[in-house]
């Protein structure tokens, strides 16, 4: 199945532009789960992923804070929902932004 990883942030992810994702997306590419752009399911689908201190922490449906705003996107494709969000919250915005998880839309 295939997901989109909406990477997002606050303010404060501004410092992070130039940081780059510290070999993640060469794992992925290792891996075989990055592919191309697609339509989104609706926002209700959507898992948000956040680390602190090493703890994954999930919630249902897209960020609440009106200063968190996207600022890249992957698409993966993957088994399921627990191997996306596994990805996710190795991606390095995910210990100082939030990654959104959303099924993409297949008929």
């Amino acid at each position: 199945m295939q997901y989109m990883l909406l990477i997002c942030g606050g303010p404060e992810a501004a410092e992070h532009a130039e940081d780059g994702c510290g070999g993640w997306s060469e794992e992925m590419a290792e891996r075989g789960v990055l592919r191309g752009g697609a339509g989104l399911r609706p926002p209700h689908e959507a898992t948000t992923v956040r680390v602190r201190s090493d703890e994954v922490l999930l919630s249902d449906g897209p960020f609440a804070e009106s200063r968190e705003q996207v600022g890249g996107f992957c698409l993966i494709e993957c088994g399921d929902l627990d191997e996306a969000v596994e990805i996710a919250s190795k991606h390095p915005a995910a210990t100082y932004g939030s990654i959104e998880v959303r099924p993409i839309w297949q008929p």
